[in-house]
Formats: C-alpha cells, structure tokens, sequence
C-alpha cells in the first residue's frame, strides 16, 4: 500500500489521502487525476483495470483503490 501512496502524493500532493475517504465523491480529485492515478496503477501493479473498476466505490479512499488492485492482481 506503499507504493499506491507515493503514486498518489505524487500525482495530487495537495490532498491528504490517508484520512480521506471521499477522495471522487466531495471532488478531491479530479478526472485528470484519475486518469493519472490509473495509468500509474496499472503500470506500477502490471494490472489492467477496466471500466467497469472506475467507479466512486473503488477510487474514494486509498483502501478501496487497495482492494481493486489486489483484485486486479488475482
């Protein structure tokens, strides 16, 4: 889970994502942040991640972007 917070301290350093846990749902980040965060995923983790992942339920807090890519890397 390291890994996935330097990812995303990286790509928006203004948000504090260890305590948020409506990162899409109260516009924390945005669509170009999450297109970054996503490419960046899927290359760090070797995954693909389809459409039906991009979802609020899986991108509004750092333990459910987690759980995706652990999913993913099944």
């Amino acid at each position: 889970m390291e890994q996935l917070l330097e990812i995303l301290q990286r790509i928006n350093p203004n948000v504090d994502f260890i305590n948020s846990k409506k990162l899409v749902t109260d516009k924390l980040i945005d669509s170009i942040d999450i297109t970054s965060i996503l490419a960046e995923l899927e290359e760090k983790f070797d995954i693909e991640i389809d459409m039906e992942y991009v979802t609020p339920e899986n991108l509004d807090s750092v333990e459910a972007m987690w759980n995706m890519i652990q999913e993913l890397m099944e």
